[in-house]
C-alpha cells in the first residue's frame, strides 16, 4: 500500500506504545528513535489548535540527524486535551491526575493531536480534532483509575482504551485513534502522497 515509501527508512520518533502499536496496525513500516524527554513548552497566548503541531516541530528539530539523511523519513506527534480554552498537558503526579479527571468529568472536551512528517527535501505538518464527552465520574472511579492504571503519561491523565474509556465516556466525534495519540487516518494519507 505505501510502495512510495520503499526507499525511506521511517522513523517514529516517540515511546509511546500507542503510538507504535498505532502505526504498526496501519502497515506502516517503521522503527523507532527516542529522544530523551523534550520540554513541552509553548507561548501562554498561542491558540491551544497550534500546540500540538508546535510541539511536534519542536521534537522534529532534535531529530535533524536523521532526516537529513536521503534515505530517511521521521514521524513526531504531540498530543494535548483542552478544556474550555485551557491546554491540559500530562499529570506531574497522582493529585494533579485526580485535579484532571475531575474537571473533565461531566464535561465535553476536545483532543488535538499534531503530527509533522519530514525527509531532508519535504515536510508536512497537520492537527486533528476529536472531541469527547466524558460521564460523570464519582471521586471513587476516578481514584481507583489513576491508582489502578497511574495514567502519568498521557494529556488529560487518561487513555480511552483503558478501563475510563470503557466506563465513562459517552461519546466521541471524530477520530478515536487521534484521542489515543496518533490520527493514522489522516497519517496514513499523507504517508500515501509522501
Amino acid at each position: 500500500m505505501l510502495d512510495n515509501l520503499s526507499h525511506f527508512n521511517v522513523v517514529l520518533a516517540s515511546q509511546s506504545p500507542r503510538r507504535q502499536e498505532l502505526l504498526k496496525m496501519a502497515g506502516v513500516p517503521f522503527y523507532v528513535e527516542v529522544m530523551p524527554d523534550l520540554p513541552e513548552d509553548f507561548p501562554v497566548a498561542m491558540p491551544a489548535i497550534d500546540v500540538p503541531e508546535l510541539l511536534a516541530h519542536n521534537k522534529m528539530k532534535a531529530y535533524e540527524h536523521l532526516w537529513s539523511l536521503a534515505d530517511t523519513l521521521v514521524i513526531t506527534s504531540d498530543t494535548i486535551v483542552v478544556l474550555d480554552g485551557q491546554v491540559i498537558n500530562k499529570p506531574a503526579d497522582r493529585e494533579e491526575a485526580i485535579v484532571m479527571l475531575s474537571k473533565l468529568s461531566g464535561m465535553v472536551h476536545e483532543v488535538i493531536s499534531g503530527v509533522v512528517i519530514k525527509s531532508v527535501d519535504k515536510e508536512v505538518s497537520f492537527n486533528d480534532v476529536t472531541k469527547v464527552w466524558f460521564r460523570e465520574l464519582s471521586e471513587a472511579d476516578i481514584i481507583y483509575y489513576v491508582d489502578t492504571f497511574k495514567p502519568f503519561d498521557k494529556a488529560g491523565s487518561y487513555g480511552i482504551q483503558e478501563w475510563i474509556g470503557l466506563t465513562g465516556i459517552r461519546k466521541i466525534e471524530g477520530s478515536y485513534f487521534n484521542v489515543m495519540g496518533l490520527p493514522v487516518d489522516k497519517l496514513f494519507h499523507e504517508l500515501t502522497q509522501f
